[in-house]
């Protein structure tokens, strides 16, 4: 018996565990796997599932593509469990675990479709050249009433008043105080779990929350925020509601985002490479930004990832729409915030809510890394107000993003080429369907009057 298996066993003796959830993150970003007995899960071995999961759309469909992605056989793949995710299910009626799964080809080759392993694609870069990436998420979400009926538009659930929000309340201690039992059971679940979140604010929107996690290692940090997304629908279960990480779940209401903080450390000394040791910023922190610039519209499918996700960036609301960076500065879409010298850091305000953690990881730190290697000069630090400066820079469809896709060859090589066909044909797939529905808005305004 090898030691990681030994240690997962001892894990599962120590916590009592009847029951492993064998989780795999599928291209959404949601967990795919399998319940298993825990004496089964320890006598079988290594776990498998059909490689075809990982590039299902949100609907469960296939693209027209499938069968050139996978083994046309819809063969299995071999799954690995990453013992640094073992954790109990705080909300299982038996002592349950979830544990993530690395996946596997038949050859032993870590998969190519795999999220997870596509961040360690860009990851396994940066620690060539003797770097680590940290990176801090902010996750918003939106708190809603119960909805068993898609034809009817969402509302905010009822607070502990037995009152709904109506007006915006940003920041506001006494509106979040209206689901203190929901928080309570949110920040108890992510002890549990081990997951280092922070502050939790009252966004914009009617019952919006933002919930910050502390800086960390990129991997472990998607990780957490995988295994946040799941602990926040469940808690909101428990107290009759929904919660949605969708981007733009209401039309009278912001978006959410799940901006991200990101820095480079120098892996042998700790140093804050963004740094120029001068209270300044470093030529390297330029190029990074000036990467950014660069491919986010290449990449904006990444941050961008369902046909939902675009009505998040619109002229006149509170979300990037140009490729400005600024100090301090929200209107921009790359903002860096004041900080002591050893802290310098840029936050990423594009990817929304909806996206998959590993993806969105990949695609900004795949950026900046790219214009390091190029040395790539950024703008100027924009000291205006950017959204009224600037038309809008990034595309506003689905269906374009994906061609933009298709025009990064340096990006392809860095996530896979593989990988992004994959990517690119279950989207366009959700996009076709999305566009055979007729919405409301067309029976109202066209019906009788074209």
């Amino acid at each position: 018996m090898d030691s990681e298996t030994q240690a997962i066993r001892d894990w599962l003796r120590e916590h009592s565990i009847s029951e492993v959830e064998c989780l795999v993150p599928d291209m959404t970003g949601n967990a795919r796997g399998k319940f298993i007995p825990a004496p089964q899960y320890l006598a079988s071995g290594q776990p498998r599932l059909p490689e075809g999961i990982l590039i299902q759309s949100v609907t469960g469909q296939y693209c027209e593509e499938h069968w050139d992605l996978v083994e046309p056989t819809d063969s299995d793949m071999i799954l690995k469990p990453d013992i640094t995710t073992m954790r109990v299910v705080p909300w299982a009626r038996e002592p349950t675990a979830q544990i993530i799964h690395d996946c596997y080809t038949r050859g032993g080759e870590l998969h190519p479709l795999s999220t997870r392993n596509v961040l360690r694609r860009v990851l396994d870069l940066y620690a060539q050249q003797g770097l680590q990436p940290v990176v801090a998420p902010e996750v918003e979400f939106f708190l809603v009433a119960k909805n068993t009926d898609p034809d009817y538009e969402l509302s905010a659930p009822q607070g502990r008043s037995g009152r709904a929000e109506t007006s915006r309340r940003s920041y506001s201690i006494d509106a979040v105080a209206e689901f203190e039992d929901f928080v309570e059971d949110i920040y108890d679940y992510a002890e549990a779990q081990g997951l280092q979140v922070g502050a939790l604010i009252h966004e914009d929107g009617a019952a919006q929350m933002e919930m910050n996690f502390e800086h960390g290692d990129p991997m472990s940090l998607a990780d957490q925020v995988f295994v946040f997304k799941r602990t926040v629908r469940e808690t909101a279960h428990k107290y009759g509601m929904y919660a949605t990480f969708m981007a733009k779940p209401m039309q009278r209401e912001t978006g959410s985002a799940m901006h991200i903080h990101q820095s480079v450390l120098r892996t042998a000394t700790g140093e804050n490479i963004f740094s120029d040791g001068k209270g300044g910023f470093s030529d390297t922190f330029l190029s990074y930004i000036a990467g950014l610039q660069h491919y986010t519209p290449q990449l904006i499918s990444l941050y961008a990832p369902n046909v939902n996700s675009y009505r998040r960036l619109a002229p006149e609301v509170a979300a990037p729409i140009n490729l400005y960076w600024g100090v301090d500065n929200r209107t921009t879409g790359f903002r860096v915030p004041r900080s002591p010298a050893d802290a310098t850091r840029i936050e990423n305000r594009f990817p929304g809510a909806d996206v998959n953690p590993y993806l969105a990881f990949a695609a900004t730190l795949a950026s900046g890394y790219l214009g390091m290697q190029k040395k790539l000069v950024p703008t100027e630090p924009h000291q205006g107000t950017a959204n009224e400066d600037a038309d809008v820079e990034v595309v506003r469809t689905l269906e374009e993003g994906l061609r933009h896709l298709q025009e990064a060859p340096e990006v392809r090589e860095i996530l896979g080429d593989l990988f992004l066909r994959a990517y690119s044909a279950v989207k366009r797939q959700e996009f076709e369907e999305f566009n055979r529905v007729i919405s409301s808005w067309e029976r109202e305004h066209l019906l009788l009057q074209v």
